[in-house]
């Protein structure tokens, strides 16, 4: 009972903090509503391509025919020109152009190989991925009724040529991510990373105020209290998140419930007491917003989930494992969306068992020594 009414006076001593509530309540309600918004589209459609045709003939007109139809993108600019095409690439008009080469119908009948070259603007990933599939797809289209008009003249059947084009029926499926959308795919991931930067910022916040009023002592106890009172918040956030945001967007969740529960479960606690040591070690209320508002972009790209782990420098790869969210990404990740079993990421949770056991350890022992109160 003594040890609930210090957690309770550490949770009222929280809550008096505007500005560490704002951060640890207010910011993760606010970005659960409004970060997923900018990504409500989800899949990127009818984006603006040109088409070069060089080549005069009804099968060229097809193709364009099918590129009209294709609902990824949008023929906005046809020419003969390449060089129009490619400065209206460069002018941002278009996001891609392909090329049908002089002599395309002759070289095709005459069964040589031929490549249509899709030249698609790198610096928009998601609007270069439609460029290309949708120039595959309505070319992959005319292409497989040629071949099969070539089968039948050389004596097959129909369904026999159908079954020459394509022994094998393949039909791709998304099994995680089902719509194929973006904001599936980051917010799931961001969603853990906003849990770490809000809790981290309040938590830093409200230990630098108490060292920079010259609270901080009270020993093992009080610390204990404060440590649990910064975890309740976080508990709550991801709760919110994962029991309301992901179900509300419509993203992949629930695979494993119980083992996203017991991510969260360790990885707020080793996020508090990452929170607590930056706090008591930069000693200052504003300082631990300054040094921590910029870290939020460096940790998306080493969490593994935008960029391959594999393609960072060898010195990044091990001291990324430093920020909880990259264990708690990959946890939440194949907990929540892929149903993964708690043993299948027991290295993952243990990791943050590690960071919380250790964390929190050095605050006790801190606010042990520590002479203030």
């Amino acid at each position: 009972m003594a040890f609930l009414r210090l957690l309770l006076a550490q949770l009222r001593c929280l809550l008096r903090d505007k500005g560490a509530v704002l951060l640890l309540l207010g910011a993760p309600l606010l970005y659960g509503f409004f970060y997923p918004w900018f990504y409500a589209t989800e899949v990127v459609q009818r984006v603006p391509v040109a088409l070069v045709v060089q080549d005069s003939s009804a099968l060229s007109r097809q193709l364009l025919r099918f590129a009209q139809a294709s609902p990824r993108i949008d023929p906005q600019l046809v020419t003969a020109d390449e060089g129009q095409a490619r400065q209206a690439l460069l002018r941002g008009e278009v996001m891609g152009y392909a090329l049908i080469p002089s002599d395309f119908k002759r070289d095709l009948l005459r069964a040589r190989n031929l490549t249509v070259p899709v030249y698609a603007n790198g610096a928009y990933p998601l609007a270069s991925k439609q460029v290309q599939y949708g120039f595959a797809e309505a070319f992959g289209t005319v292409s497989a009724g040629v071949e099969l008009r070539r089968l039948q003249a050389g004596g097959q059947s129909a369904l026999q040529a159908s079954a020459s084009r394509a022994p094998l029926q393949l039909q791709p499926l998304a099994l995680f991510n089902p719509t194929e959308g973006y904001g599936s795919f980051v917010v799931s991931a961001v969603a853990i990373l906003i849990l770490q930067q809000t809790l981290l910022m309040g938590g830093a916040l409200f230990v630098g105020t108490l060292r920079e009023q010259g609270h901080a002592g009270g020993g093992v106890r009080l610390w204990l209290a404060r440590l649990l009172a910064l975890c309740l918040p976080g508990w709550l956030a991801g709760l919110f998140y994962m029991g309301w945001v992901f179900i509300w967007q419509g993203y992949p969740h629930g695979a494993n419930p119980l083992g996203a529960l017991a991510m969260l479960a360790v990885f707020v606690p080793a996020v508090a007491g990452c929170a607590a040591l930056i706090g008591w070690a930069l000693a200052d209320r504003e300082r631990a917003l300054q040094v921590l508002l910029f870290t939020s972009l460096p940790l998306v790209f080493v969490a593994g989930f935008t960029w391959p782990a594999e393609g960072l420098p060898p010195a990044l790869q091990w001291l990324r494992w430093l920020a909880p969210s990259t264990a708690g990404i990959q946890a939440s990740l194949r907990l929540n969306q892929m149903g993964a079993s708690v043993a299948q990421v027991a290295p993952l949770l243990a990791w943050l068992g590690v960071l919380a056991l250790g964390s929190w350890a050095a605050v006790l022992w801190l606010g042990r020594g520590s002479n203030e109160r």
